[in-house]
């Protein structure tokens, strides 16, 4: 048994047929027997075959999604303000309310595989990056190991969005964000 492990290790990776959740067949990569790891699940699933759980872990707590967007009725662009959701911790950059967040902010937007296209979301967003086939930011908590690492790196709404609670929907506008060029903060 043991040269056969060490056999199996020597050669390329080994692959194997496992069935998917909806009865379909794919493929998976086997670690070596040396020790290596499989590949990271956001690197071998597309967002549809996530379970929950993975789904979830890809959010990395910026809170850029959760600021208030203005649509302008002549041109149809939308416009990101500095205001957050008024269920948004921007100290922590999570939703104080996350399992009951439709109740209580109907217009709340559940990210979805087939909807993530639409939305405005930050070029860094793990859903959009890799919807557009690209890797995750540097920063992303899933490659460092440290949830802090959003904010180290300047990535997240913490220390300039304000909360939703102080502003009255119609002040809404004095809100707007100037993006400078190369700015991702909103799309």
């Amino acid at each position: 048994m043991r040269e056969k492990s060490a056999r199996i290790g020597e050669n390329a990776r080994a692959s194997r047929r496992v069935p998917v959740h909806d009865g379909r067949v794919t493929r998976k990569r086997l670690h070596r027997a040396t020790g290596d790891r499989p590949a990271p699940f956001w690197t071998t699933k597309t967002l549809a075959e996530m379970t929950d759980a993975e789904w979830e872990s890809l959010c990395d707590g910026c809170g850029r999604c959760c600021l208030q967007k203005l649509e302008d009725e002549d041109t149809g662009r939308v416009h990101l303000t500095v205001v957050a959701c008024a269920l948004l911790d921007v100290r922590t950059c999570r939703c104080s309310n996350y399992a009951e967040r439709a109740r209580y902010v109907p217009e709340c937007v559940r990210l979805r595989p087939d909807n993530v296209a639409s939305l405005v979301l930050p070029t860094t967003c793990a859903y959009r990056c890799l919807a557009e086939g690209r890797p995750l930011p540097a920063f992303h908590p899933l490659l460092t190991g440290d949830p802090r690492t959003v904010h180290t790196a300047g990535a997240s709404v913490r220390g300039w969005a304000i909360s939703g609670r102080d502003v009255p929907d119609e002040d809404l506008e004095d809100y707007v964000v100037a993006l400078s060029e190369g700015d991702d903060r909103g799309s």
